[in-house]
């Protein structure tokens, strides 16, 4: 089973979102705040985005397809906060959109998973 989700995870960085390149493009390379950024790694069963296994931050980039499955993204951002990892979640629009201040979105929206890191949290929505 994890040989599939290794390539499935494959699959899905080859297969990525606009939003998703536009993300990566900040933080690949230890470009966000020195911390090293995995896209489409598995952690725990599960394939979050974007992944920092230093500080266990999941970063989810959400569009039109998460509208129809929100009761399984919370049961699984569930699992993941009981495994110690803190999630972000945000649109694929407002990367999209924002791209010029991503970095300082995501920034703030860690700032506030630090300061409410209890695990039964829903994470950080802006």
């Amino acid at each position: 089973m994890k040989e599939i989700k290794k390539k499935f995870a494959r699959y899905l960085r080859k297969a990525e979102t606009i939003a998703e390149r536009i993300a990566w493009s900040h933080l690949k390379n230890r470009r966000f705040n020195g911390l090293k950024f995995r896209r489409q790694h598995v952690a725990e069963g599960f394939i979050p985005d974007f992944l920092c296994k230093e500080i266990k931050l999941i970063l989810e980039l959400d569009g039109s397809f998460h509208d129809n499955r929100k009761e399984y993204d919370l049961e699984r951002q569930s699992i993941l906060r009981s495994k110690g990892y803190r999630v972000v979640r945000m649109r694929n629009n407002e990367v999209s959109r924002y791209r010029k201040i991503f970095h300082n979105r995501l920034q703030k929206k860690i700032e506030l998973l630090s300061q409410d890191s209890s695990p039964s949290g829903r994470g950080a929505q802006l």
